[in-house]
């Protein structure tokens, strides 16, 4: 029997599907032409910080301006989202690949929601060294 409920999604894609995944601009921190719940990230692989958008503070019920911290932010993640999260993360990162994936996220202070990270590597010289994204806030999606 198939389930009725919406599916979560999760999946890696190759790099030249990049067009096809995020409007041109989406990826700038700085984006704003997308939905109002969009929000850019980026990730430098070599010490791990990070760079937000206001919408994904938002998301994640911290203030905009300090620097968020990836150790601080994981455990925001429901234990089987992050899981699922971090092997999709090093699977994408490891052979240069795209991934989409729907998290639950408890951030303190904000109702649980579904926020759909949808996120690539740079890669130089056969290296992944940043990883850049958007969160979604698609919690409407699996009510």
């Amino acid at each position: 029997m198939l389930p009725t409920e919406p599916l979560q999604l999760y999946h890696s894609w190759p790099l030249f599907e990049r067009g096809a995944r995020f409007p041109h601009g989406m990826l700038d921190v700085g984006y704003s032409a997308g939905r109002a719940n969009d929000g850019p990230f980026a990730c430098d692989l070599l010490t791990n910080t990070l760079s937000w958008s206001d919408s994904t503070y938002a998301l994640f019920g911290l203030p905009a301006g300090i620097t968020p911290v990836r150790e601080v932010v994981l455990p925001m993640y429901r234990p089987e989202s992050r899981a699922a999260l971090e092997r999709l993360r090093s699977h994408a990162i490891r052979h240069h690949r795209g991934f989409t994936i729907d998290t639950e996220v408890d951030a303190p202070g904000q109702p649980l929601r579904w926020v759909r990270i949808v996120a690539l590597p740079e890669v130089e010289n056969g290296r992944s060294v940043r990883l850049y994204g958007v969160h979604q806030d698609v919690t409407h999606e699996y009510r």
